[in-house]
């Protein structure tokens, strides 16, 4: 089928992006997860939270856009569309995050248990939840988590949840097999891998157009449709994006973060931290020219 990643048209799944694998048959086995983290990058986990728990977030943010009128009239609720003319929508996260029904959600009990099964000690998730509603013609440039949250641990994890049914041409995460490891993108480790958009005041995007990536550093997009209960989890050196929404539906999602309990946190995260402060000095072109990359 055709989709849209970045600016490109493709097909999926094809050589440009394949198809992401489920690793849910490794529950319960730290040693194998960990292996598969380190040679994939990312941990896809299908159905690892109950479908019905999800679905009851899905109409907690649904009733918020409702309220917001950034729902099309006489349309159903849960299908999350999109008013004539919708990009995309401010969700009030914290509002939300903090309700008993999401909390269920993004502090899971299960993904503590995984978390402090690979940590072997207890783990602690940042207060601060990323929402997201992400509207038609939306996504999400490639990038590395570290840039916005690498002031504390290294051990630091996202999950990405997404809240409800998402077809991949909705606008679904992608992830750059091979760059959290691979010799050819050491230097972006190296480099942008190591900035701080707000010490540093550059752009938190590596590339817009994800496909540069592979084609002048290797590696290889993977990408999926995701059903209500899906996770997927990645370290802070895996790139990752999302293909564009062209639907007329909101692609709902959140990002949470896990690491051990005993390591730094980055302060900008905790509860009553500041968040991002600093702004844009350098443009991510100017950047990598002095990265030579």
């Amino acid at each position: 089928m055709k989709i849209r990643f970045g600016y490109r048209d493709i097909e999926f799944p094809s050589r440009q992006l394949g198809q992401l694998r489920d690793s849910q048959h490794l529950l319960g086995d730290a040693p194998a997860i960990w292996q598969r983290l380190d040679a994939d990058g990312y941990l896809l986990l299908r159905e690892f939270i109950a479908r019905e728990t999800v679905l009851a977030g899905r109409q907690l943010i649904m009733e918020q856009l409702q309220a917001q009128r950034a729902l099309a009239p006489d349309t159903p609720l849960l299908e999350g569309v999109m008013p004539r003319g919708g990009r995309t929508a401010r969700l009030r996260s914290e509002e939300i995050v903090r309700q008993p029904a999401m909390l269920n959600i993004l502090e899971y009990s299960a993904l503590f248990d995984l978390f402090e099964a690979l940590f072997g000690e207890a783990a602690l998730t940042f207060t601060y939840k990323w929402m997201r509603a992400v509207g038609n013609d939306q996504y999400t440039g490639a990038h590395y988590d570290f840039v916005y949250m690498g002031r504390g641990s290294r051990n630091l994890y996202t999950v990405w949840i997404p809240f409800g049914d998402i077809p991949i041409e909705q606008g679904t995460l992608a992830v750059c097999r091979g760059s959290h490891n691979l010799d050819s993108f050491a230097r972006i480790r190296e480099t942008y891998g190591n900035s701080d958009v707000d010490r540093d005041g550059i752009e938190g995007w590596f590339e817009r157009d994800p496909m540069q990536i592979v084609d002048k550093f290797g590696g290889q997009w993977l990408g999926s449709d995701y059903r209500a209960g899906d996770v997927i989890i990645f370290g802070m050196h895996t790139m990752h994006a999302s293909t564009t929404n062209l639907s007329n539906k909101y692609r709902l999602s959140c990002d949470v973060r896990y690491q051990p309990a005993s390591e730094a946190v980055d302060a900008r995260w905790k509860k009553g931290g500041t968040g991002h402060y600093g702004s844009i000095r350098r443009d991510m072109k100017t950047a990598r020219a002095e990265w030579g990359l």
